[in-house]
Order: C-alpha cells, then sequence, then structure tokens
C-alpha cells in the first residue's frame, strides 16, 4: 500500500462517554502509533460512563454505530472501537467502507500469539459471557485459561490509579498461579495502560489491547507499526 502523502488518519472511538477514559486510551494508542499515522480520541453521543453490563454493552454498540457516519465524514481513514467487547464492529463492517479493529480481538490475538495460553483479567464480572464469546472468537479455544476478576468494590478500585495496578496485578497472579496461563490481556481500555507496569511485575506478556489495536489496524492498512 501506498502511504498517502498526508497523515493515516485513525478515529480511536471510545464506547462510553469518560472523556478520561478517552485520554488514557489515548495516550498508549499515540504511544504505539508509526510515524505518518495520527490518532484522534472521540467519544459516543450517550450511553454509560463505563461498560459494565450486557445492557451497557449492548448500548454501546447502537451508540458506535450512530456515531460512524460522522467519523466517516471526518476524513478518518480507519476505526478503532476501544471497548473490550468490540460493541458495534460487526455492524460498523457490513455497512461502513472504512476498515474497524476492536481492541478486544486484537488484544485477544496478541496475548495468544505464538500458542501462548492466556487470559483475561479485568473489573467488569457481568460482562463474563461477552468476554468468553470474545475469547472463542479470536483465538483457539484450548488457549483461553479463562477470566480473572479484580477483588473489592469495583468504584473504589478504580477511583485510585495505585489500587487498580494493584488490584490488577493480583487477579494477574492468580491466573498465572491457579490457571496456567502463559500471557495475559488486560481486558478494558480504560485498564489498559496498567499492561506495561503489570509486565514488568510478572515478567510475563501483559497486553495493552488499545496498543495491540493500533498495530493490528496499521498491518491492515499495510502501515509499519
Amino acid at each position: 500500500m501506498t502511504r498517502p502523502a498526508r497523515p493515516y488518519r485513525i478515529a480511536l472511538l471510545n464506547p462510553n462517554t469518560s472523556t478520561r477514559s478517552t485520554e488514557l486510551m489515548l495516550a498508549s494508542a499515540v504511544a504505539a502509533a508509526p510515524a505518518g499515522v495520527q490518532i484522534e480520541g472521540r467519544n459516543v453521543a450517550s450511553g454509560a460512563e463505563l461498560i459494565v453490563d450486557e445492557a451497557a454493552l449492548q448500548q454501546a454498540a447502537l451508540a458506535v454505530q450512530a456515531m460512524a457516519p460522522s467519523l466517516a465524514a471526518e476524513g478518518f481513514d480507519a476505526i478503532i472501537v476501544a471497548g473490550f467487547g468490540d460493541p458495534g464492529v460487526d455492524a460498523l463492517r457490513q455497512c461502513q467502507a472504512l476498515p474497524v479493529t476492536g481492541i478486544g480481538e486484537a488484544g485477544i490475538t496478541e496475548a495468544a500469539r505464538g500458542g501462548l495460553r492466556y487470559a483475561i483479567v479485568t473489573v467488569t464480572p457481568e460482562l463474563h459471557d461477552s468476554l468468553v464469546a470474545a475469547a472463542h472468537a479470536s483465538a483457539p479455544a484450548e488457549q483461553f485459561t479463562g477470566v480473572r476478576y479484580t477483588q473489592g468494590d469495583r468504584q473504589a478500585v478504580m477511583r485510585s490509579p495505585l489500587g487498580l495496578q494493584q488490584a490488577l496485578l493480583e487477579a494477574c497472579r492468580v491466573a498465572v498461579e491457579a490457571d496456567g496461563a502463559q500471557s495475559i490481556v488486560i481486558g478494558g481500555g480504560p485498564l489498559a495502560h496498567a499492561a506495561q507496569t503489570l509486565s514488568a511485575a510478572l515478567q510475563l506478556r501483559v497486553v495493552d489491547p488499545v496498543r495491540a489495536a493500533v498495530q493490528l489496524a496499521c498491518a491492515r492498512a499495510g502501515l509499519a507499526a
């Protein structure tokens, strides 16, 4: 693919309404982008501040679909849907010309790369069924060791960056020691920035799904990451 004279523009579409989450994910995305790729964050117009259950996931899918035409009109070359359940991704692929990448598919694919047994670690047990379905859709089922969740009150955990990091670390250790996980994907865009620190602490592959999505979107476009 010939690189365009202008930057290749990717919309990082947050399917929840939290601008703080978008800022965190955009920092991960920009750090992973190769030269000549410009990533811009966008939020859906309505929905939940954090997607914590199946109803919110379905609402997010509709909000993502509603937002896509405006992204195309802005002149974006591709869309990354930055929700781990990949809400609206399949529908967008059927109705939009722009290439679409989900952070769930990208993160799971990267975690499973090389045949490693992997776990998803996250904060939303109410989304268990959709997390398992995402795992089975993106990598061989026999590589999936399961989902582990942080302990304690979710709102309290997420209010403190250090508390969140510690809670994720403890859940990761359980995934490794009890389930035999050889790699881990962090199951949520707003949590993804903790991946690098967790990887260093555990000495294994801990995937930031936002960074993985940027790399996959660029690979699909023929752009070096």
